[in-house]
């Protein structure tokens, strides 16, 4: 049976994922769509396939999928290489950004680019889940000569990359950082890293540099003078927590993640982290989520002896519905140094647990439902 590749097409997007993020790794294909279709298909590329493009009716006989590697964590999908004209189907610019990304199609088989790359990989893959565009070559190059409207007002996804080939002379600020990517949506800028199922090795240094890097792109293509905030993908919410707390051992606290980014977003990578990615890609959708839950005069407006985003019938009640684990450390040390006050986290089902474990008896947790969140930001 032919392969029909067309746009939306599961073959396609593969494809597609394929040409931006070069080697896909094989345990997180269920970050793609439905598993189980999608297995199906990669088995099947890995064999010599006739795959015709339904628009042009071009066809080509070959394997499309190469699996390389071994384990769960050194296990990679790639393009075959006689498949890569296939690319050319997708955009005129596809191959051509492919072939300079990934060495004409060769890649170090050393683990650590390995990791690095899955790490780019599974961010994209969340991304294009939730809608945000990350194809480069769907997207405007960015540049550093002049203050200019580049980046789209759409949510999109620069990978690191692009990034850093902004000028041979922005490379020694952004060679050690463990940052994938950076979201743009609306006036908002988003750090991305993802930690994986691992604590992530912090470079506070390097980190610093790359945030100061960051800013600057954002000033000279979209506009965007302050950035404050950052994705924290991950298996789950401990490991994303370890993570951040071992930037405290840092003496400087400038340097610490938490001291870099006073915003950071844990968002779990599985269906329930896509529902919140897509939510925070809202443009003001912080106002628009404290207007769902609070009536005005409960609000804080960020004013107060500590965080917390209303006072609701005595109670001080923070939201952790963005996952925002930065402040989440600050409320726990503004409770436990004003033991005698009242409080309550707001947060998901699925975050329940996690906030339970990690602020123990000293607040209550109420939940609500993400799907009564999701009918009133569409």
């Amino acid at each position: 049976m032919m392969i029909q590749f067309r746009p939306g097409s599961h073959a396609c997007s593969l494809a597609e994922m394929l040409s931006v993020v070069g080697e896909y790794p094989a345990h997180s294909v269920r970050l793609l769509g439905n598993e189980r279709v999608y297995k199906a298909l990669i088995h099947k590329l890995t064999t010599v396939q006739s795959i015709r493009n339904s628009q042009t009716e071009t066809e080509i006989t070959c394997r499309m999928i190469n699996i390389s590697g071994k384990g769960r964590t050194g296990k990679s999908i790639r393009l075959y290489k006689a498949a890569l004209p296939i690319l050319e189907w997708i955009h005129p610019d596809a191959l051509k950004q492919y072939l300079n990304a990934y060495w004409n199609h060769k890649f170090p088989g050393d683990l650590s680019h390995i990791n690095r790359n899955h790490r780019v990989a599974e961010a994209a893959a969340m991304c294009m889940r939730t809608g945000i565009e990350y194809r480069p070559y769907m997207l405007p190059a960015l540049q550093n000569r002049e203050i200019a409207r580049v980046i789209p007002n759409k949510p999109v996804f620069y990978l690191a990359k692009a990034l850093k080939d902004i000028g041979e002379n922005e490379m020694n600020k952004t060679m050690f950082t463990r940052m994938v990517g950076a979201v743009y949506s609306g006036s908002k800028c988003y750090a991305v890293y993802n930690t994986r199922n691992s604590v992530m090795k912090w470079n506070g240094m390097g980190e610093f540099k790359t945030l100061h890097h960051l800013i600057e792109v954002g000033r000279l293509n979209a506009g965007v003078s302050r950035i404050d905030s950052a994705i924290l993908f991950g298996d789950s919410d401990s490991v994303a927590f370890e993570t951040l707390m071992t930037s405290e051992q840092n003496k400087r606290l400038e340097f610490r993640f938490d001291g870099i980014y006073k915003h950071i977003h844990f968002i779990s990578m599985n269906e329930f982290g896509i529902r919140q990615l897509r939510l925070l890609s809202v443009p003001d959708w912080n106002e628009k989520l404290m207007d769902l839950l609070f009536e005005k005069e409960e609000r804080s407006y960020n004013q107060g002896i500590f965080e917390y985003d209303a006072f609701v019938d005595g109670k001080y009640v923070f939201a952790y519905l963005d996952g925002d684990i930065a402040r989440l450390i600050r409320f726990k040390s503004a409770i436990l140094t004003h033991r005698d006050i009242q409080s309550e986290v707001l947060c998901f089902p699925h975050q329940a647990l996690f906030i339970r474990e990690y602020l123990g008896s000293h607040t209550e947790i109420k939940t609500i439902p993400i799907d009564a969140v999701e009918a009133e930001f569409t």
